[in-house]
């Protein structure tokens, strides 16, 4: 017989804690304090009521913000989960387009500014005990902010069923899982692992901000993660890392940029025994579809296929169709999420390659990433997927450089291993030339190449990239 269909966040726990359903080895760890799950049925981390409020949670914390997204769900009209890299400033504008009511937040007023307005809700650990017995009272809005852009991010409405439609449940008898993940919460790559530690029956271990990546490992390796997912850019600085060995997952996820071959290829040396997958999701998109073969991109019998997703590619931009899309933008009627038909426009631009007799789509960067050379366009990702295959190579980052000529100019940045055999770095530049002068239209070679001792990750786990 089919389950119900969940309404909540609190009704996922309270199915779970039924005879027979997970016990208290449920838990939701943070950098510094721990809670089981189940425990969250009678505890709140609320000092007041958020049922039928438009709630904007503003939290410095990570782990609170995993509590507070457990309390409200079921009971307040909407929540927006601000992520802690948002500006101060933008706070007021966002509050604005959401038509927020309360403020739910662990910090101080003082330290919102242009939120006087808002009544406020603390958000506080331990937690109590709940002053009532919740009920589901409404289907909750969830509003997540788009990331990537500069100036005031949008919000793009969610509803927990969309959230959810990529999660299946565990199959009988399997363990549960421990996930963890590098993402923040509060963006929707982060918001994905959330959801399937909350609703897969097992416990979740979330990212400590600062957190130094060896330390992250250990803390991970500590409490037996199983599944583990972050970005490219985040599973580079993990083979950087001397900790690597510290986790043994039997399932590793990557999404959130282009996994190239050379990252899935080091993943798969450095942990043979996990299954290896990288996802294809965006904020506004949802959850598109997860490759599993091994390798970089995906195949071409994925578009135009009937299903739960339907893909399409126009003008050699990516597009999808499915309950798990977002709604619509909020606070900004002008702007149309999909087109009349219902796909949205993804902005990742793909092609279409035949290698050995199979035929897959690869990604080739961003639609507003590319680079014009002289009125010839370059996508950096491509750029990089060739430096990366260099066995050296850990990262890089391929730049536009101003040029009076051309109007431009690539410029490529890389992050080499620390192997103590470590050829001289003239040695490597000439031998990462080479293969991009074999791999690459002469337009796209680097003009400048240099190495450097690191590259800068957003707070969304991606490569740092200035606008073409």
């Amino acid at each position: 017989m089919r389950p119900p269909e969940l309404r909540s966040l609190r009704e996922a726990l309270t199915r779970g804690a039924r005879p027979g359903g997970p016990d208290g080895s449920r838990m939701l760890h943070g950098l510094a304090q721990s809670v089981a799950l189940p425990d969250l049925l009678d505890l709140s981390c609320l000092n007041g009521d958020v049922a039928g409020q438009r709630v904007l949670l503003v939290t410095g914390d990570q782990f609170l913000a995993g509590l507070a997204l457990i309390a409200v769900d079921g009971l307040a009209e909407a929540v927006v989960l601000c992520p802690p890299d948002l500006a101060p400033e933008h706070l007021p504008v966002i509050a604005a387009r959401a038509g927020a009511t309360c403020l739910l937040t662990d910090r101080p007023r003082s330290a919102l500014p242009g939120l006087d307005g808002l009544p406020l809700i603390d958000c506080a650990w331990p937690p109590v005990p709940a002053a009532r017995e919740p009920e589901f009272e409404r289907a909750t809005e969830w509003l997540l902010l788009t990331s990537g852009t500069t100036g005031v991010p949008k919000l793009v409405r969610h509803d927990l069923a969309g959230l959810t439609g990529a999660i299946r449940p565990r199959p009988e008898g399997e363990p549960a899982p421990v996930w963890a993940t590098f993402y923040d919460i509060r963006r929707y790559g982060g918001l994905q692992i959330f959801l399937r530690g909350v609703l897969g029956g097992g416990s979740l271990v979330l990212s400590g901000g600062c957190e130094p990546v060896s330390d992250h490992l250990a803390r991970l390796g500590r409490h037996g993660v199983t599944h583990v997912s972050g970005t490219p850019s985040h599973w580079r600085r993990v083979l950087m890392s001397p900790a690597r060995g510290l986790i043994d997952p039997g399932t590793i996820r990557l999404s959130g940029e282009i996994a190239d071959q050379a990252v899935l290829d080091g993943l798969r040396e450095a942990y043979p025994r996990a299954a290896i997958g990288h996802a294809y999701a965006s904020t506004e998109a949802g959850v598109g579809f997860e490759v599993t073969d091994g390798l970089e991109g995906f195949p071409k019998a994925f578009v135009g296929r009937p299903g739960a997703v339907e893909m399409r590619v126009v003008d050699g931009s990516l597009r999808i169709r499915s309950r798990r899309t977002a709604s619509g933008y909020v606070g900004s009627d002008e702007l149309a999420l999909a087109d009349a038909e219902g796909f949205v426009d993804t902005g990742d631009m793909v092609e279409e390659r035949t290698v050995d007799g199979a035929t897959r789509y690869h990604f080739v960067g961003r639609r507003g990433g590319i680079i014009n050379v002289g009125g010839l366009k370059v996508h950096p990702e491509e750029i990089e997927a060739v430096i990366n295959r260099h066995a050296r190579v850990r990262m890089s980052l391929v730049e536009a450089r101003r040029n009076p000529i051309t109007g431009a100019v690539v410029q490529a940045s890389v992050v080499l291993d620390e192997a103590a055999d470590l050829p001289a770095p003239d040695e490597i530049r000439r031998e990462i030339l080479a293969a991009c002068r074999a791999e690459l239209s002469p337009h796209k070679v680097p003009a400048l190449l240099k190495i450097v001792p690191r590259l800068d990750v957003t707070a969304a786990g991606k490569l740092a990239r200035r606008p073409a």
